[in-house]
């Protein structure tokens, strides 16, 4: 009786950890303060109810490497938007590093699509999908705005299989 006891604690044990880990991995919606930008598309929150900062992938966008043609202008654009600021944090789901794959909304304003429509940033495509901000990405291309105008420039993507990732500052 006492092995089964103690089989029951485990297997309780095991699954309360396990159920812990399922809700910080859940979709997860909050207000945080942005503490860093590191590139067109990856920042750092502070949760202004508390907790550990977060890194984040803004999700359905893809921005040039900071190494990359557009990288800079990229990051300093999201940069202008957010940094310190207090935006809507919305995590769809984690990424393979760990990453909070993210809508951010500052102002009422979903921050990926900001940066599509301004050219600094591609939607994200998968399959055959052209990605959710498809629209403002061929409208940024008709105006002639931003890398995603540039016919010669190179997704993301395709820049980090030929290149492999960019280098720590």
């Amino acid at each position: 009786m006492a092995l089964r006891g103690r089989v029951l604690c485990l297997l309780a044990f095991i699954c309360g950890a396990v159920g812990a880990q399922a809700s910080e991995r859940d979709d997860d919606v909050y207000v945080a303060r942005v503490s860093r930008v590191f590139d067109g598309d990856t920042l750092w929150v502070k949760p202004l109810a508390g907790g550990r900062y977060r890194k984040l992938r803004l999700d359905g966008i893809d921005a040039p490497e900071i190494c990359q043609a557009g990288g800079t202008v990229a990051r300093d654009a999201l940069a202008a938007r957010v940094l310190d600021q207090v935006v809507q944090v919305s995590v769809r789901r984690y990424d393979d590093y760990g990453r909070g794959l993210a809508r951010i909304t500052h102002q009422q304003e979903d921050v990926g699509g900001w940066l599509v429509a301004r050219g600094v940033a591609w939607s994200y495509r998968w399959g055959r999908s052209l990605g959710p901000y498809a629209r403002q990405e061929e409208a940024s291309r008709k105006a002639g705005r931003g890398v995603v105008a540039d016919a010669a420039a190179e997704l993301p993507r395709d820049f980090r299989r030929r290149h492999g990732p960019c280098a720590l500052p």
